[in-house]
C-alpha cells in the first residue's frame, strides 16, 4: 500500500514538473513572440521612402525588410563559412606541420643509418 502511494506521488510530482517546464517554455515563447511583434509593428510604423521619394506601401515595406533580412542572412552565412574554412585550414596546417616534423625525424634517422652503414662497409 505504501509503495503504491509512493509511486503515485512520484508519478504525480514528475507530471507536475513536466507541466511546469512546458509552461515555462510556453511563457518564453510567448515573451519572444510579443517582443518580435512589437519590433515588427515598430518597423512597419516607420515611414520608408522608395527611390522616387514616395512613401512605401505596407507590402513594399515587407518586401524591403525581407530583402534586408535576406542580405543579413547571406552575410552571416558567409562569415560562418569563412570561419569554418579557416578552422579546416588550421587543422590541415597542423597536420602538415606534424607530417613535416615526422619527415625531418625520418631524414635524421636515415642519415644515422647511412653513417652506420658506411662505417660497417669501411671495416
Amino acid at each position: 500500500m505504501k509503495t503504491k502511494t509512493i509511486l503515485e506521488l512520484l508519478t504525480l510530482s514528475s507530471s507536475i514538473y513536466v507541466l511546469a517546464r512546458d509552461t515555462h517554455f510556453l511563457d518564453k515563447i510567448s515573451e519572444f513572440s510579443e517582443k518580435s511583434k512589437e519590433n515588427i509593428n515598430k518597423s512597419m510604423a516607420e515611414a520608408q521612402l522608395d527611390e522616387n521619394g514616395n512613401e512605401m506601401e505596407f507590402m513594399d515595406k515587407i518586401i524591403f525588410k525581407t530583402h534586408e533580412l535576406k542580405e543579413e542572412l547571406y552575410e552571416k552565412i558567409e562569415e560562418l563559412v569563412a570561419k569554418f574554412y579557416k578552422k579546416i585550414n588550421v587543422a590541415h596546417l597542423d597536420e602538415i606541420k606534424a607530417l613535416n616534423e615526422k619527415i625531418e625525424k625520418l631524414d635524421t634517422t636515415v642519415a644515422l643509418l647511412e653513417a652506420r652503414l658506411n662505417k660497417l662497409e669501411a671495416k
